[in-house]
């Protein structure tokens, strides 16, 4: 993480959930990256959230426990957050916040890119023709994943989509022309985390895996960057490295929670559900930066993993997913309470 600080600022008013109100700043700016130094000396990171005259509100990628008012000191790097990307992702696992978790040294890479990216342009778009190999053959013939698309699998809890999203990231090809994979885990448990690192350890070890794990007792601000350090990091190496990279992001119910958890404790006017009213623009703004930009090698394709409520397919994440994505992989109790795996019980497709 780019971590250049300036002018610090001690006037801290309030500590509220993950997020510090610091007055009396001056020519700070929307999404700008923050160092926020404890009395103890112990250094969080942060992300600017809003500004309104002289208050700034920050959100705390580690979580404010432990912090007093009194003695943390807030500085502003004066750009958004940007952390170095290229192939030295590769072979790698790291925490929600891009921090090495297999015991290795940082991350480093000869260029930094900002983390918030951009949808590609539509006038820029190649048109998704040919095939990201899932090696599933439910998958490969009756909905296949196409490079530069945006496929997302819905499930309920108790049905085996992290095995198929580990099964998927694990063998995926693209026919032999280079390839990577982005795996993105949100809100995980531990035994599910330790679950994908060894299902994915030889994809890993052939340093054709980036692996991003956010579990349940991580902060919560944590589970929102997780899936943006993918994205950030799939498409350098695709439209600068030009390799084809799949981006595997589950589970986005549990990174949709942690929106509405941020959302409340900023005070914001709830929409469906207390989901806030931003929920389409925000899940569009990861989905959309998938694709294959003219004259330029490689393509991003994203698989989002998530679970409805009940099974309920009208709940606001699966509703406004299917809005933005192009079909649906659909996973049935009922069909896997048949034996058969993967338990799909409708493949509808559309692209638009």
């Amino acid at each position: 993480m780019s971590n250049a600080v300036n002018i610090e600022y001690t006037g801290v008013r309030e500590l509220r959930g993950p997020l510090v109100i610091v007055e009396g700043v001056s020519g700070v700016g929307w999404d700008e990256f923050a160092t926020i130094v404890l009395d103890s000396g112990e250094r969080r990171h942060g992300l600017v959230l809003e500004v309104d005259r002289d208050l700034a509100v920050v959100q705390v990628l580690e979580d404010t426990a432990g912090m007093d008012r009194t003695g943390t000191r807030v500085a502003f790097a004066g750009t958004s957050l940007r952390i170095p990307v290229g192939p030295g992702w590769l072979g790698r696992v790291c925490n929600g916040r891009g921090e090495p978790a297999d015991g290795g040294p940082p991350v480093l890479g000869s260029t930094y890119a900002p983390v918030g990216g951009a949808p590609i342009n539509p006038v820029r778009r190649e048109p998704p023709n040919e095939p990201v190999l899932t090696g599933v053959g439910a998958v490969d013939v009756l909905t296949t994943l196409v490079r530069g698309q945006k496929l997302p699998v819905f499930s309920a809890a108790g049905l085996p989509h992290l095995e198929l999203a580990v099964q998927i990231a694990a063998q995926a090809t693209c026919g032999g022309e280079p390839f990577a994979v982005v795996f993105a885990g949100m809100g995980l448990t531990h035994a599910d985390a330790a679950f994908v690192r060894d299902g994915l350890a030889a994809r890993s070890a052939a340093r054709e895996l980036a692996l991003l794990v956010n579990t349940a007792d991580d902060p919560v601000i944590e589970r929102l960057l997780t899936p943006r350090l993918a994205l950030t990091v799939a498409e350098h190496l695709a439209f600068t490295e030009g390799r084809h990279v799949l981006v595997v992001m589950t589970d986005m119910t549990a990174y949709s929670e942690a929106l509405r958890e941020v959302s409340a404790a900023r005070g914001e006017i709830p929409a469906r559900r207390a989901y806030p009213g931003y929920l389409y623009s925000d899940l569009a703004s990861l989905y959309e930066r998938c694709g294959r930009i003219k004259g330029l090698p490689g393509s991003v394709t994203v698989l989002p993993v998530l679970t409805m409520p009940a099974g309920d397919i009208t709940h606001p994440v699966p509703d406004l997913t299917g809005y933005i994505t192009e079909g649906q992989v659909v996973l049935s109790a009922e069909v896997h309470a048949s034996g058969t795996y993967p338990p799909s019980t409708r493949w509808p497709r559309c692209h638009g």
